[in-house]
């Protein structure tokens, strides 16, 4: 029975060794097949650069079916390509097949050389791609070993400059230009040049003529030849500005714009030729209060050694106060469109020739509104406009202060203190009357802020006050018979206040006691003021109320 045994291990055995030669025999590893590339480390643009490929079979192996892939980096241009099948767009790719590499020996070894000119950007890196494709013999499955080698775009031999002044004035006329120049080898070609203008410049022609205003392109460009595109224009800005230039040089490929070179040069603004300021109701520093009527005064000075003519002046205006349907003019117009008043030369003979040292003026008026508060958040209202000559921009502001309003109020019959006497009061008979104020802040917080009004001789304090805490604010003079109520103690009143919600109140019992058979003809109080420190304009605000008579 053991003989039986034995011989079915021994067959067990000898088809595990048996199963283990065939997988042997079918396993490979890409490892055996060493694949480099040689090439230069660095290179300058277009520079003809040669890289070779080279692999060897260190395997038992006959490697089959083998295709070669050699990949440019994009926008490379590649050399010797008679033979080869490239892959046409922006990356270049070499394929060679087995009909040309054959198959691959054990221990064989093969060398392919491949040329091309790269392109890019100073310091830039371009990395080569290689791939090659086999099937070990008797092997169903493909396998594929692929390296990379990277060159660094040392230099770009192109001269490109900004030729600009490092200063310009305000509203001139001037030009600058771009200048090229190659020195590389190779002819260039589809070159263009973009420029980024800065904010405020206004253009107006260049040579030769740009597509659109800030491109340009141009012709093939061969080593020591080179270029110029001047540039005419306006700038306009603030004195001590700076302003940027940014252009580009490159190469477009299939609508891409490949940038080989970047240039930033900036300017600054210098004093300007014309000399512009404003009166705002004969004030340089004018502080305007809501139903204002404002009086511009817009004057211009010639500053520079040579005289202007034909000029255009522009004050735009800006801000939720101004009535603009009540602009009134001598020898300009409004526009509602954008909210400008327009002076040119024909209707204001310094705009048409202002010499050196001249001075012109043109003048408006507008009315302001008074307008409401629609949120806590709005407050510290300004009032804009800009001054635009020979395209020079001055701006201004003014400043509006905030409004307080004080309301007062007489009543006989009231739930507050309950008031007695006869109504209206008779000689040497007493009745008390209830007043309140009520305040309203809008549009800046103000601070300080006092109410102040007299009683007349006939009328005088109970003592009795609503809210009783704000007794502590009122103070009252018997000789000058003024009564005070400092509202907030030295703290802020805020814009809105009163005007989006409750605002401070305070009701005072007074009594009457008339003097004279006739009854009491005279007013229970006087006419109440309310003043404060605006915190937005630095200026004192005020507002008043007519006096309280009897209340029926």
């Amino acid at each position: 029975m053991k003989k039986p045994i034995y011989i079915v291990i021994i067959l067990g055995v000898i088809l595990a060794l048996a199963g283990f030669w065939y997988w042997g025999r079918n396993i490979y590893s890409k490892d055996l097949l060493k694949l480099e590339v040689l090439g230069p480390e660095e290179a300058s643009i277009l520079d003809e650069v040669e890289y070779t490929v080279k692999y060897k079979n260190n395997g038992d192996i006959r490697l089959e079916e083998p295709t070669l892939i050699f990949e440019f980096p994009k926008y490379s241009l590649v050399s010797d390509l008679s033979e080869e099948n490239v892959s046409e767009g922006l990356v270049k790719r070499i394929e060679i097949g087995p009909d040309k590499l054959g198959d691959i020996y054990p221990g064989e070894e093969k060398t392919f050389k491949f040329k091309g000119r790269l392109l890019g950007s100073e310091g830039e890196l371009k990395t080569i791609k290689v791939w090659l494709s086999y099937k070990p013999k008797n092997l169903k499955a493909s396998y594929e070993s692929s390296t990379t080698f990277t060159t660094k775009i040392k230099s770009i031999p192109i001269t490109f400059d900004i030729d600009i002044p490092s200063k310009s004035e305000a509203g001139r006329d001037f030009t600058f230009s771009l200048n090229y120049f190659s020195r590389v080898e190779y002819p260039l070609s589809n070159l263009g040049i973009k420029i980024e203008y800065p904010q405020g410049f206004e253009f107006m022609q260049s040579s030769p003529r740009a597509l659109g205003s800030s491109e340009w392109e141009i012709p093939i460009l061969n080593k020591a030849e080179g270029g110029r595109i001047e540039i005419s224009g306006r700038l306009m800005g603030e004195i001590k500005d700076q302003k940027i230039f940014k252009a580009q040089l490159g190469m477009w490929f299939d609508g891409e714009f490949l940038l080989l070179k970047n240039l930033v040069k900036g300017l600054e603004i210098d004093n300007p030729q014309i000399y512009v300021f404003q009166r705002i109701n004969g004030s340089d520093k004018y502080i305007a209060k809501p139903n204002d009527v404002l009086h511009y005064e817009v004057f211009f000075r010639n500053i520079s050694n040579e005289p202007f003519n034909n000029l255009f002046l522009v004050v735009r205006l800006d801000g939720k106060g101004f009535n603009f349907n009540s602009v009134r003019t001598d020898n300009g117009q409004f526009s509602q469109g954008d909210n400008s008043v327009i002076w040119d030369w024909r209707q204001v003979p310094k705009l048409q020739f202002l010499a050196q040292g001249e001075e012109g003026k043109v003048e408006f008026w507008i009315d302001l509104k008074d307008w409401s508060v629609s949120s806590s958040q709005e407050k510290n209202y300004v009032l804009k406009d800009s001054v635009l000559i020979s395209q020079l921009k001055q701006e201004f502001e003014t400043k509006v202060s905030s409004k307080l309003e004080i309301s007062q109020k007489a009543y006989y019959q009231d739930e507050v203190f309950g008031n007695s006497g006869p109504n209206p009061p008779n000689m040497s008979e007493t009745t008390t009357y209830t007043i309140i104020w009520q305040l309203k802040n809008y549009y800046n917080d103000v601070k300080n802020v006092k109410v102040k009004a007299t009683l007349p001789q006939d009328v005088r304090l109970t003592g009795r006050f609503f809210p009783e805490e704000e007794s502590q604010r009122i103070t009252f003079d018997t000789q000058s018979r003024e009564i005070v109520w400092n509202v907030k103690s030295g703290n802020v009143l805020e814009s809105g206040t009163g005007v989006l919600g409750d605002g401070p109140s305070i009701a005072f019992q007074v009594a009457v006691t008339p003097s004279n058979s006739s009854g009491y003809q005279t007013q229970l109080v006087g006419p109440a003021r309310i003043s404060g420190d605006d915190l937005w304009t630095g200026a004192d605000v005020e507002n008043t109320s007519s006096g309280l008579n009897i209340p029926n």
